[in-house]
């Protein structure tokens, strides 16, 4: 990988995680650097499955796709913001 596509990868995660975590109703105890980890991993996942469900017929795949990395971002952010709030303390 070259390093435009690693900070193309962080950007793009950073974009996701942001876009999943303001759609998660409430407040997260999640660090900047969590939702950027979780953005990356969802905007993965989220181009896999646009892959694998052959999304990039539409006219514009880009919105399924981005959609798919959301809803991953937000589950992951809750998921994570979750775990945290059980942590004993």
């Amino acid at each position: 990988m070259a390093i435009t596509g690693f900070f193309s990868a962080i950007l793009v995660g950073a974009i996701v995680g942001a876009l999943g975590r303001l759609i998660v109703p409430g407040e997260q105890k999640v660090s900047a650097l969590t939702t950027v980890v979780v953005g990356v991993v969802a905007a993965l996942l989220g181009t896999a499955l646009a892959t694998v469900f052959g999304w990039f017929f539409f006219t514009l795949p880009f919105l399924a796709e981005l959609a798919v990395q959301v809803c991953i971002a937000a589950v992951g952010v809750i998921t994570v913001a979750g775990s945290k709030s059980r942590q004993p303390a």
